[in-house]
């Protein structure tokens, strides 16, 4: 008997044990969650930056192209047939990529049989001329004997009847008329001879010259590199790079670069929401995604004016140029880059988590602890940043506030600063940033606005 008396005391302590544990937890979380979250008001430098990521690029770089006269060769659209791996180091003279001679290669065979028909042209043409003035020097030559007939024929009339010496004065000068109009449509053949052969040898020279530029466009579709450096492609209009199988024309001659690598820069592209933040001269710190322990610090160089559509965005972006102060023999063309703008600086300023910051009917206000008690107190902001609201009046550097609302928020009466007009109008925004709040809630929304 005494033994099961003391197994059941055993057993209701060991429950009593395993209830104590729980029943302090749960009494833990109810705290928990009753209790606010309460952040201090920060006193110093506020930052306000904008991230992008973006891709590095050689600020000067030697073009490597088709040949530049292909337009003149009628070759319009060319296909890569070979390239040498991105990133091969190669000297001038090397060989870095063939093209495709199969649609040279027909006008080739196009040029090389007109031609052959202008060379048939033009000998024709000269035989022709030769034939015909050979003919016309004969017949100058036989009237030139006729005439001294004529004039025999006018001699021997002296004596003879009038009008036989008439009719023979008439004969001679018919001859000598029908001489001086031979030499004149000698001279007039002559020049038609000229014309027409100078007509055929300009289609024949323009045929040989077509012929000598194609020729010369065939050898240049072996590609040379024109200086030392790394091969980099170049990028299509979707943003691929060109490799064996791309498409090159006259117009996009391009095929890939020799980049200084001593000089380089960040290009990024900023959505129309931020870009106005962003101006030249503004410092950037970049992070490499190769390489993130390592920082680099730039400059802003310009800031494009007008947007861009780029493939699979929805939005318009603006693309902005960052210059690259370090010179780094690891950085290389199309390297992904972190790259933080700092938009605004300013220092020793009040600061408040934007979680602390609410609204009511346009007016921003912040929970302040005073003492035991919590007051809803009017702020006025300034500059924002991703995490933070930087408080021109409302607060003090000692002062806390809740980051999240207490009980009996919807009991408290707003406190107005002295003066303040905040609610009755759209507040203006400051300059160098946004203004902390931009919409208007309800007096019972007094949930904390954060900027996305």
């Amino acid at each position: 008997m005494s033994l099961l008396k003391n197994r059941r005391f055993q057993i209701a302590a060991v429950i009593l044990l395993l209830a104590i544990p729980g029943a302090w937890l749960l009494a833990r979380d109810k705290g928990s969650e009753a209790s606010p979250l309460i952040a201090g008001v920060t006193k110093g430098e506020f930052k306000v930056t904008v991230t992008t990521s973006g891709e590095l690029r050689a600020l000067k770089f030697v073009q490597i192209t088709v040949p530049p006269n292909t337009q003149q060769a009628e070759v319009y659209q060319m296909k890569i047939a070979s390239l040498v791996p991105e990133g091969t180091l190669v000297k001038a003279g090397d060989v870095v990529a063939e093209i495709d001679r199969s649609t040279i290669a027909n006008k080739f065979a196009e040029i090389t049989l007109a031609l052959q028909k202008a060379q048939a042209v033009y000998e024709q043409a000269m035989l022709d001329s030769t034939l015909n003035l050979s003919k016309a020097r004969e017949e100058i030559r036989s009237m030139e004997l006729g005439l001294e007939e004529k004039r025999l024929a006018k001699e021997q009339a002296v004596y003879e009847a009038p009008t036989v010496k008439r009719q023979a004065e008439i004969d001679l000068e018919k001859a000598e008329r029908a001489l001086a109009q031979a030499k004149v449509d000698y001279k007039t053949k002559t020049e038609q001879a000229q014309a027409k052969m100078r007509e055929v040898g300009a289609d024949l020279g323009r045929q040989q010259n077509k012929l000598q530029i194609v020729q010369t466009v065939m050898q240049g579709f072996t590609i040379t590199a024109p200086a030392p450096g790394m091969v980099i492609y170049v990028k299509e209009w979707n943003g691929r790079k060109k490799t064996v199988g791309s498409q090159v024309s006259s117009w996009e001659p391009a095929v890939a670069t020799l980049p200084d690598l001593t000089q380089m820069e960040s290009v990024t592209y900023v959505n129309e929401i931020d870009v106005r933040k962003i101006a030249a001269g503004q410092p950037v710190v970049l992070t490499l995604d190769s390489d993130p322990g390592k920082k680099l610090t730039g400059t802003v160089t310009s800031v494009a004016n007008v947007g861009e559509q780029r493939p699979n965005t929805d939005s318009k972006v603006f693309e902005v140029r960052v210059n690259i102060e370090q010179a780094d023999t690891t950085l290389r063309p199309g390297m992904t880059t972190g790259n933080i703008v700092e938009t605004l600086r300013k220092p020793n300023v009040l600061s408040v988590p934007l979680e602390a910051l609410n609204s009511q009917e346009g007016v921003p206000f912040v929970y302040r602890q005073q003492g035991a008690r919590v007051r809803k107190q009017e702020v006025v902001t300034g500059d924002m940043n991703d995490d933070s609201v930087i408080i021109l009046q409302g607060l003090d550097a000692d002062d806390k506030v809740y980051l999240t609302a207490p009980a009996n928020a919807d009991k408290m009466d707003l406190e107005r600063l002295p003066g303040s007009t905040a609610g009755q109008q759209p507040p203006a925004p400051t300059a160098g940033g946004d203004t902390a709040l931009k919409a208007k809630v309800s007096p019972a929304d007094t949930t904390p606005k954060r900027k996305d």
